[in-house]
């Protein structure tokens, strides 16, 4: 009778405690066949992943009475046509967060994408139909790729009449074991407002690239390996952004959305400053539009500015035209399963008009599906 009690106590013990957490195994995956064409170049057909790159993860939240809570997000991605992890050097490649949420607000640790990454529980980006993910359709495709940083503090305010504030400081984009001023560093502080039928969002980033060590590249900060792939030789342009050299990158990215019911006109804009390599100016008008049951996806985009690393290639001039047209449609088989298709045109001047990569001169066409769960 006294170990019937005992185990029955145990039992109870052990519901109790599994009731007060809550842990989700939930994932992505995403393929489907891409065909890119560059100005001057054949024609490449891949089977690959694309928009939403494929990832696994666990996320959990413990309730600790009195409005507070701990919760955490672990998530790794990887190449559904390979089956080859995201980043073989990382467990969870795409964030590692630890939070702690109450009436203050949520207070995270860990690894995340940045504030205007489009990648990430702490994203804010909006503005922009195609996100981050359509190829040369993506908003940061030009600029600044998807960057996620390490060893990073996040906060997110309470929402106030539907404006919450945000900020991420990462010790060290890679690592923080050098002195601090020999670290590489990455601020971001932004707004978000939500209400009714208006989303828009204003942030401020900073990467001051004080450390003095050897060179990193994108990948490094937590590309996945489709989206390098897809950058082809722009990824090492983007390698200075990342020097330990003192060049320094200042981003502005504002966007502006409102619903209309069946169509969701959508505004934004980016400044990015990068010393010793791209100060351009990015605008773009998009709309999300209910139609045929599922939503077609359309935007537009012009950048202008210069890209001070011509000089070393002697191309005669820094200043850079570009524009691109691109266009989705995504039709939902079930509530996790989806069909996808898109096309995309991209076409450069000036310093860029004879960049033989289709971000800048060329086409995408792609048709695939996602599943999730």
């Amino acid at each position: 009778m006294r170990k019937s009690l005992i185990a029955l106590a145990v039992m109870g013990a052990s519901t109790v405690a599994f009731a007060a957490s809550n842990v989700t195994l939930y994932g992505v995956i995403e393929e489907g066949v891409v065909v890119t064409k560059a100005k001057h170049k054949s024609a490449t057909v891949q089977i690959k992943n694309f928009d939403q790159g494929p990832r696994w993860g666990l996320k959990g939240t413990e309730e600790l009475g009195n409005g507070y809570a701990v919760s955490f997000i672990l998530e790794q991605g990887f190449n559904a046509d390979t089956g080859a992890a995201g980043d073989s050097s990382k467990a969870f490649n795409r964030e590692t967060m630890m939070f702690v949420s109450g009436g203050f607000g949520k207070l995270g640790f860990g690894r995340t994408g940045a504030l205007s990454s489009g990648a990430q529980s702490q994203q804010i980006l909006t503005g922009w139909a195609l996100g981050t993910g359509y190829s040369m359709s993506a908003w940061n495709s030009l600029t600044s790729g998807t960057l996620r940083v390490d060893n990073a503090i996040a906060y997110a305010s309470p929402v106030f009449n539907g404006l919450s504030l945000h900020a991420i400081y990462s010790n060290g984009i890679v690592d923080d074991t050098s002195k601090w001023s020999d670290n590489n560093h990455y601020y971001g502080i932004g707004a978000k407002y939500q209400a009714n039928a208006i989303k828009s969002s204003l942030i401020f980033e900073a990467i001051d690239n004080k450390g003095t060590g050897d060179a990193k590249t994108w990948g490094d900060l937590g590309l996945s390996a489709d989206v390098l792939e897809a950058l082809g030789n722009k990824k090492d342009e983007l390698a200075i952004a990342a020097k330990g050299d003192k060049k320094r990158v200042l981003t502005i990215n504002y966007g502006l959305e409102y619903n209309l019911g069946s169509v969701t006109p959508m505004f934004a804009y980016q400044w990015y400053n990068q010393d010793g390599g791209k100060k351009v100016n990015q605008f773009g008008l998009s709309a999300k539009v209910s139609v045929g049951g599922g939503d077609a996806l359309v935007g537009a985009r012009y950048l202008f500015g210069k890209d001070e690393t011509l000089k070393k290639a002697e191309v005669g001039t820094q200043d850079v035209r570009s524009w691109n047209v691109g266009a989705a449609y995504v039709y939902p088989l079930s509530k996790r399963t989806a069909l996808k298709a898109y096309a995309g045109y991209a076409d450069s001047s000036k310093g860029w008009k004879n960049k033989g990569d289709a971000l800048y001169n060329g086409y995408t066409l792609l048709v695939g599906m996602r599943t999730s769960f």
